[in-house]
């Protein structure tokens, strides 16, 4: 599947964006797929921390297990996300300060189904677009639920 890449100007600073990126408890408010979070690791998140969430994309369920990466305080974070099947998912969240005092978020996706070519193909005509939909779709909602 293509890569989504997708970016939305906030009217808040990058540090409160970056805070409710990476409060996880509030995925399912702003990530339109996300349906639950099923289990947090205590602490502050940093690289090796783990999450695991529950989504649904045009009706099918499925579970991701989610690994922090790297992360860059106000600037920066990634994830590697373990689904179903052996699938695999990279986010990258990149925040950049404007002038004004807010915040440009570019939120990039790469989704990898197991099976190869013929997985990536199946895959490909199951969602369609709908990633791309989904990811404008959930930076709108997080732009309405920081912009408050």
């Amino acid at each position: 599947m293509a890569p989504v890449d997708v970016s939305i100007d906030l009217a808040t600073e990058p540090h409160r964006v970056f805070e409710v990126l990476l409060d996880i408890s509030r995925t399912p408010e702003w990530v339109t797929i996300c349906r639950a979070v099923l289990h947090l690791d205590p602490g502050t998140p940093t690289p090796g921390w783990q999450c695991k969430q529950r989504y649904a994309l045009r009706g099918a369920p499925f579970v991701v297990t989610w690994t922090l990466d790297s992360i860059e305080q106000d600037r920066h974070i990634s994830w590697k996300g373990r689904g179903p099947a052996r699938s695999t998912a990279f986010i990258t969240q990149d925040l950049e300060p404007l002038p004004d005092g807010g915040t440009r978020l570019r939120y990039r996706n790469e989704f990898k189904a197991p099976g190869g070519l013929l997985g990536a193909a199946a895959s490909r005509a199951l969602v369609g677009d709908a990633p791309d939909q989904e990811a404008i779709a959930s930076l709108n909602r997080l732009a309405e639920l920081i912009d408050r």
